[in-house]
């Protein structure tokens, strides 16, 4: 588990890196967090299709292989990104929301 946290961690610092602090509203956020969503749902449903034969990749079957591969390597790096960002909301939710309470 302290590969995956750290994971999260370094992208939780690529993302300050890349957009700054961000204090967006609750509202805000959850759109950011299901644009994210969105490209996990599109990395599992490639792979689904394409382990169950639904999606014509042209690929002979090792190149099917190494797409699958890659498929996964990319859902694992979009659920980092997710996760990211879910910690990014809370962090927002603490400094802005709940400070004023």
């Amino acid at each position: 588990m302290d590969k995956i946290f750290e994971a999260i961690k370094t992208e939780r610092q690529k993302q300050d890196d890349k957009f700054g602090i961000q204090n967006h509203n609750p509202m805000e956020w959850v759109a950011i967090l299901s644009e994210e969503l969105g490209e996990v749902s599109k990395e599992a449903l490639e792979y689904y299709f394409t382990i169950n034969g639904k999606m014509n990749t042209g690929l002979n079957s090792n190149e099917k292989i190494e797409f699958q591969n890659n498929k996964l390597k990319l859902y694992r790096k979009e659920l980092i990104q997710l996760a990211a960002v879910a910690v990014n909301m809370i962090e927002s939710l603490d400094r802005n929301e709940l400070k004023k309470k």
